[in-house]
């Protein structure tokens, strides 16, 4: 498929020459794409030449014999959480336990009876528990030492009586704290030291940039623009990094002149300024969703068509204070009734952004988000990690969820993340996801919203659908085609290596 790849071979008019400079040898570009000779200069892609054999070599240039590997533009997440994930690469794992029960077993093994640090687990998914999550069957098995567990969707937070009182709210009555006051809760609790979160945060960079990850729209709780301001003045990051904005620093940002991709830290540019990030409801895990219709069981109680984070007034007045000065609008909404009102606010305030998420959708409000110009950040493993779930708290509805091939018949753009750690930061999992619709040993759910493999790629690659001579050399070099993989060896794609802004960030150069 040829048409991943379009080569450019007389636009280095437009390219300033360069004295020295790296030769990409016998590499092939794109999936299914022909053997060119491609050269790398001052980070931008310079030459493209199909003849590789033939074509000349600037004198002074190193140059690599790919042996006829595949060539991708880099790969983007487009929904992390930096900080939380490269954090839960150091907590207790909670991932595929079937039972509150289950998760105070693991806390007991781990234990430590006479250690009053915090202990942190993440990964717990109590949708279809058969049992509630309760501050007393952890203090059972660890009464004195804090216990803070963070749900997969990070919309909950579960602690022990010791991690309640820690973080001033002993009065709670079950110790599942969810949505804001759970992050507030959890922002209560004593935090590890910058220089180790940097520490923790630049080595999941490294090892995103070992899987193809060229840059990132990091969502992470906080004043994370500050974070990558300090992080970044020194060293550069193996990846780009868009920083979000959230509402409590709106106005700070505002003041600073502060515009989704202005320049940030001393760093050439790696990283920027990114969206505003507005919450319009909850998760599925969590049945905050909003959505038209009730959850099963909740009939007639409060809440039972899930939660409204923000006011359509507010979500409009935030969105247009934001956009009139620059800074684009990532609107999170998950249910189908939370997905209209953030298309209506974007109808309202008419601007660029985002709407992230977007899992559950209304079909008249399918062909909205191309007429609207709003992009779609989708994750495409949340589709087979809560096919289950969704099939329960869904039932009936679930051939519009995750409905990818749908908006892209639409005319959607869609780009691909993980929401790390809600699911692993690698990009190769959400495609053979997106491609497959699977990723057990069942059929696939809902094979009639899978996307070809050149499509999956786009979305992974923030729509760039080819290495073109001027663009950055963003690009990622892989040892298998893609469209010569089945969904196991899309899972585990086989990298070779990865260069962002020219410079390499992974593999054996």
């Amino acid at each position: 498929m040829t048409d991943f790849v379009s080569v450019e071979r007389e636009r280095t008019d437009q390219v300033r020459a360069h004295k020295t400079g790296l030769t990409l040898h016998h590499v092939r570009l794109g999936a299914g794409g022909p053997l060119a000779r491609l050269r790398v200069a001052d980070g931008r892609v310079t030459h493209i030449h199909l003849d590789a054999d033939t074509a000349p070599v600037e004198h002074g240039d190193q140059v690599l014999d790919l042996d006829g590997r595949v060539l991708l533009p880099g790969l983007w997440d487009a929904h992390v959480h930096l900080a939380e994930w490269a954090a839960a690469r150091h907590r207790l794992d909670l991932a595929g336990t079937g039972s509150a029960r289950a998760v105070a077993g693991l806390v007991r093994e781990r234990g430590g009876a006479n250690d009053r640090t915090v202990l942190y687990g993440y990964g717990f998914r109590d949708g279809l528990w058969p049992d509630a999550p309760h501050k007393s069957l952890l203090d059972a098995v660890l009464p004195d030492r804090p216990v803070a567990l963070v749900s997969a969707d990070l919309h909950a937070v579960w602690l022990n009586s010791a991690g309640l009182a820690l973080a001033g709210r002993t009065d709670h009555p079950t110790g599942l704290i969810r949505e804001h006051e759970g992050h507030e809760a959890l922002s209560a609790l004593p935090a590890a030291p910058a220089a180790t979160v940097d520490r923790w945060i630049a080595d999941a960079c490294r090892a995103a940039a070992a899987r193809g990850v060229t840059g990132v729209i990091d969502f992470q709780f906080g004043d994370t623009v500050t974070d990558w301001e300090r992080r970044s003045a020194d060293t550069p990051p193996a990846v780009r990094v868009a920083a979000a904005v959230y509402p409590s620093g709106l106005e700070s940002a505002l003041v600073r002149g502060l515009r989704t991709g202005s320049e940030i830290g001393a760093n050439g540019g790696l990283v920027r300024v990114g969206p505003l990030k507005l919450f319009t409801d909850g998760s599925l895990n969590t049945r905050t969703a909003l959505c038209h219709d009730p959850y099963p069981g909740l009939e007639g109680t409060d809440g039972a068509h899930g939660i409204e984070q923000t006011a359509p007034d507010e979500l409009i007045r935030l969105m247009r204070r934001a956009s009139a000065h620059g800074i684009e609008p990532a609107v999170h909404a998950i249910g189908d009734r939370a997905n209209t009102v953030a298309l209506d606010a974007f109808a309202v305030v008419r601007c660029r952004g985002r709407i992230e998420h977007a899992q559950l959708l209304d079909p008249e409000d399918l062909p909205r988000f191309a007429e609207l110009g709003v992009i779609v950040g989708v994750q495409p493993r949340h589709a087979t990690d809560d096919r289950d779930v969704a099939d329960h708290h869904w039932a009936g509805r679930t051939a519009r969820a995750f409905a990818y091939a749908d908006l892209l018949a639409a005319g959607a753009r869609l780009e691909f993340g993980s929401d790390a750690p809600v699911s692993p930061l690698d990009p190769w999992l959400g495609i053979a996801a997106a491609v497959s619709r699977t990723d057990d040993a069942r059929p696939a759910w809902h094979p009639e919203q899978r996307l070809l493999v050149p499509d999956a790629l786009v979305a992974a690659a923030r729509g760039r659908r080819a290495v073109r001579v001027g663009d950055p050399a963003d690009l990622v070099v892989v040892d298998v085609d893609p469209l010569d993989a089945d969904a196991d060896t899309l899972r585990t794609m086989p990298v070779h290596a990865t260069m962002t802004d020219g410079r390499w960030t992974h593999g054996p150069y």
